[in-house]
């Protein structure tokens, strides 16, 4: 995971560190997590109960085909902004992301050696994410 606050720190860092010029550099959190536990948190956040989290990859993109309609009425009874599904959720970066047939594991050594030290907690980008969203009443 890499959170774009902290992307957009290490772009900054990368850009005014000599040692850094004209190399290639990892960017993640730098923690590490398991969608099966980042599942549960999810679902805790929003207060619904958790399913486990499968063991197979079952595609979002069908599940969300056809929903729009579905969309727009969650919009209006919760009084969100009007934008379309479509504009909130990339079904397909997310299936890339939890349809890989192992787990990516992503090193900041690198970025490290050169004096990049900074990390962000994946559990918290996504509860952050989620009360900026909501406060901005994007969801509910």
């Amino acid at each position: 995971m890499t959170d774009a606050r902290l992307l957009a720190e290490q772009i900054v860092w990368a850009g005014v560190t000599p040692d850094a010029r004209n190399e290639a550099f990892n960017a993640v959190n730098g923690d590490v997590f398991r969608w099966s536990r980042l599942w549960r948190v999810i679902a805790d956040y929003f207060g619904v109960e958790a399913a486990d989290c499968p063991a197979d990859h079952t595609p979002l993109a069908p599940r969300l085909q056809g929903r729009d309609a579905e969309w727009r009425a969650i919009v209006e009874a919760q009084g969100l902004q009007p934008l379309a599904l479509s504009a909130l959720a990339s079904a397909w970066h997310t299936d890339i992301d939890l349809g890989r047939p192992m787990e990516c594991v992503h090193s900041m050594a690198k970025a490290r050696r050169l004096g990049f030290r900074s990390t962000q907690d994946t559990e918290a980008s996504f509860i952050d994410t989620f009360d900026r969203l909501r406060a901005e009443r994007i969801i509910p």
